[in-house]
């Protein structure tokens, strides 16, 4: 029986091949996202094992500020005669102080920032020749000299040649201090670690004074000292013994413990990468599973006679059962080695994609951890064997009596608890998509209401679909004449099969359609705010991730012409334990320049008060005079909630602090955005200029009027709808291809009718049109259906996220109706190659075929 099995198998290859590339894109997907953020992770694990010394001495409570995210260092000074007490513990033979930051910017000499837009930081720090916690050093000289004074700096090898810098060539950097804009000589190149992978980041390296001037304002003072042991105690043993002789407010962790803050840091920014990859893997499945459920339901019924004959051979059900499963075995095991190998090519692309952005893994290795093959194996093998079941299932009712019949079929079982399970799932679907809108739009109840909705609709596609395929095929007559008869009439014959293939199209183009309803809302809603709710002339963004210098705005507000000048600030804090987005700002100057609509208490507050949206408030319970407790690199602050605002895309946050809280708490000064209006009668274009002086040597801010700063907010959204829709088409794809399956399957089913048509006076091109007619019919139904879900599913998303910002519905109809046109298109192509190898069929052996 196996031997039998592995020998139909084989004779099938293209058909099974396409059954296989299904499980092979959503296997790529799945090993891929975990190759990727294996050596993602990998690679900051080797930074951090390679740079951190024995043990590290910072102010207490800095690893939240590490671990949440914060922009720039911990502000909060460590006085020098510290570090001179370090040195001089037992055990200590090196003490040394850091002084770090981690928005410094290198200009190139072509005026653009080198290695920003993906996140990775630019760090400046003072030069020091201490080693790692691994006796190796942390930074070495490749050329050049060590700074010996102000105006010198050291870049890291790649930084200088990516700039264009060699030796004695004036460096422009820009910072987030005091002094945004600085220049010195280039007197060195350094390799950073033992690979000099610094993960797209770029290194400056300067004297310890001028590193203070620029970071700590001048203060004899670091932000962190690194302590090396003379090898008499362990890294634990020394951190005890500098613990101990620390003053209140700093704390001392080993390698060990920075390694491990880092590496949970790092997992949780990368969790968001993984999710949103392995949401596609889960949708190119799903789409899969009804190509191969489609195609595994065809074999068995075109093998009917076959496992009839082997069951009157004396096979038993359950061997029938088996002997489909083994090929569904075989189909999942080829689909999952191929996609765990794809799965390496596409985690090469992800490395080529971050490097565009900044985050550069040109050197780091591809990771290949066992969980990945494990979890790479156990998803493609389980979804084909599930996919497969239920053909399988039914191979094994198959009565030995038909392998004596002409026409032997299996029959087919009952519709009415499919239609009542299909019901009841779309129901309970609908249900938890309106409880999600009434919870304030849970975005977990809206994925659960969709999925229900999904699998609903799918069971009830054999019901819905026959009329639709109807309506969709009723011009056919008119339009093609006999032909036009026949295409409608296949297409209606199986609506199982219809049902099937479209609806693996159906859930592509839902998705799609649901993301451009969102994508055209979120647009339609930036301008209503721009629109409504922003009154600022100008708005000033950095380029890079990073905020940007708090003097850049009294030098503009000096500008002739200028009348307000107002600083934005978003940056990370805990609130109630939870990290996330806070807004800063004063906010009776913003309201000079963005509408705020005061829903309860005010807006005075003050230097320790806190400002929250409603819908923050209403989900968590919130009213005024409640206290929130906020976490910030010097420790936790509780602060009473003074007012509740409608929310507003200008807000940045849900929860707003007031900017002396920031700066009290350890966090540098410094800006997101500023808003600026200019004063009544004056002339823009010599404001405009005036304002573009002051920004003339800071290529990383920019200044944009609202229509500008209203584009490339469009252009964002566009780039990530764009991402989606190349993700999405993947599904698409698969779809595409089950309707090729579904084509080239049901001609094999036909050939015998195919003949007595062709005997009977149709022509082969009268044939091909039938046949792309058919596929025509298909490809459509399973637009309509996405589409008509798609406008639900967007809806609803728009609804449910109307509080975050997104409260214009806009629906792209005439997208939405270029999606239709597609699939009609889509149809047309699938159907080449089946209605090509139908034609070609001869007319005396298709009629001679059982």
């Amino acid at each position: 029986m196996l031997h039998a099995t592995l020998k139909s198998l084989l004779a099938q290859k293209l058909r099974m091949a396409m059954s296989t590339f299904a499980i092979i894109l959503g296997v790529a997907f799945v090993s891929g996202s975990f190759v990727f953020t294996d050596t993602m992770s990998n690679s900051f694990g080797d930074i951090f094992r390679q740079t951190a010394p024995d043990v590290t001495v910072r102010p207490a409570h800095a690893q939240a500020a590490s671990a949440g995210g914060f922009t720039g260092a911990d502000t909060r000074p460590i006085p020098a005669a510290l570090v001179t007490t370090l040195a001089a513990l037992p055990g200590v033979s090196l003490a040394g102080g850091v002084v770090s930051d981690q928005s410094t910017f290198v200009i190139g000499k072509n005026g653009k920032v080198v290695g920003s837009g993906g996140g990775a930081p630019g760090i400046g720090d003072n030069y020091d020749s201490g080693p790692a916690a691994d006796g190796s050093a942390i930074v070495t000289i490749t050329s050049g000299t060590a700074p010996a004074g102000p105006g010198q700096v050291l870049l890291d090898d790649k930084t200088a040649a990516t700039a264009g810098y060699a030796l004695g060539d004036t460096v422009h950097l820009v910072t987030s201090g005091r002094q945004p804009s600085v220049t010195a000589t280039l007197v060195g190149t350094v390799r950073f670690g033992r690979s000099g992978n610094l993960v797209g980041a770029t290194l400056v390296l300067m004297d310890t004074p001028t590193a203070q001037r620029l970071y700590l304002g001048g203060a004899d003072a670091f932000n962190s000292v690194a302590v090396t042991g003379d090898g008499s105690l362990t890294n634990q043993q020394l951190s005890d013994e500098v613990t101990a002789a620390l003053p209140a407010g700093f704390e001392a962790v080993d390698d060990e413990q920075i390694a491990a803050e880092n590496q949970t840091a790092i997992a949780q920014s990368l969790s968001f990468s993984s999710t949103f990859l392995l949401i596609f893997a889960a949708i190119s499945l799903v789409v899969g599973t009804f190509l191969i459920l489609n195609t595994f339901s065809i074999i068995v019924a075109q093998r009917t006679k076959e496992l009839a004959l082997f069951r009157a051979l004396g096979a038993s059900r359950r061997q029938v059962t088996r002997s489909v499963l083994v090929e569904a075995l075989v189909v999942g095991l080829v689909g999952s080695t191929v996609g765990l190998l794809l799965g390496f090519v596409l985690a090469l692309g992800l490395k080529a994609l971050f490097g565009a952005i900044g985050l550069d893994l040109s050197q780091a290795g591809l990771v290949l951890q066992w969980r990945t093959v494990a979890v790479a194996y156990a998803v493609g093998v389980l979804v084909t064997l599930l996919a497969a079941y239920v053909p399988a299932r039914r191979a094994g009712t198959v009565p030995p009596i038909a392998a004596m019949q002409d026409n032997a079929v299996l029959p087919e079982s009952s519709m009415k608890l499919r239609m009542l399970a299909g019901g009841l799932l779309t129901a309970v679907g609908a249900a938890l998509m309106v409880w999600a809108f009434l919870a304030g739009g849970s975005i977990p109840l809206l994925g659960g209401g969709v999925l229900a909705v999904f699998l609903g609709v799918v069971m009830l596609g054999p019901v819905i679909g026959r009329p639709l395929v109807t309506a969709i095929a009723s011009p056919f007559p008119r339009l093609f004449g006999t032909v036009g008869v026949l295409a409608r009439q296949n297409a209606r014959r199986n609506p199982r099969r219809t049902a099937a293939t479209a609806s693996a199209l159906m859930i592509g183009l839902a998705l799609i359609s649901a993301m451009a309803v969102l994508g055209q809302s979120t647009k339609s809603s930036v301008d209503e705010s721009l629109r409504t709710d922003l009154t600022a002339d100008y708005v000033v963004s950095n380029a890079t991730p990073a905020p940007f210098s708090a003097t850049i705005g009294p030098r503009i507000a000096a500008v002739p012409g200028v009348a307000d000048v107002v600083g934005f600030r978003v940056t990370v804090a805990g609130v109630n334990g939870v990290q996330g987005n806070v807004s800063s700002f004063d906010p009776t100057a913003l309201r000079k320049v963005v509408a705020l609509t005061v829903k309860s208490g005010d807006l005075d507050i003050g230097d320790n008060g806190v400002l929250v949206t409603s819908t923050r408030a209403e989900t968590e319970g919130w009213k005024v005079g409640d206290t929130l407790i906020i976490g910030l690199p010097a420790g936790p602050r509780t602060m009473p909630i003074v007012g509740i605002l409608a929310p507003t895309r200008f807000l940045g946050a849900d929860v707003v602090l007031p900017p002396a809280a920031l700066r009290t708490g350890g966090i540098t000064a410094a800006d997101t955005l500023l808003f600026l209006t200019r004063t009544p009668g004056a002339d823009t274009v010599t404001v405009t200029a005036g304002i573009n002086r002051v920004l003339a040597d800071l290529p990383t801010v920019t200044l944009q009027d609202q229509n500008a700063f209203a584009a490339t907010t469009r252009a964002s959204i566009d780039q990530i709808i764009a991402i989606i829709y190349a993700l999405l088409g993947l599904a698409v794809i698969i779809a595409v291809l089950g309707i090729v399956n579904t084509l080239a399957l049901s001609m094999v089913e036909r050939t015998r009718e195919i003949g007595l048509l062709r005997a009977v006076g149709m022509s082969r091109r009268q044939l091909r049109s039938m046949i792309r007619l058919e596929s025509v019919a298909i490809a459509v139904l399973g637009a309509v259906l996405g589409i008509g879900l798609g406008l639900i599913f967007g809806i609803s998303l728009q609804r449910s996220l109307s509080g975050q910002g997104i409260q214009v519905l806009s629906i792209p109809v005439a997208q939405l109706l270029a999606f239709v046109v597609l699939a009609a298109i889509v149809g047309v192509l699938a159907a080449v190659l089946p209605a090509r190898r139908a034609a070609r069929m001869g007319v005396l052996r298709a009629i001679t075929t059982q």
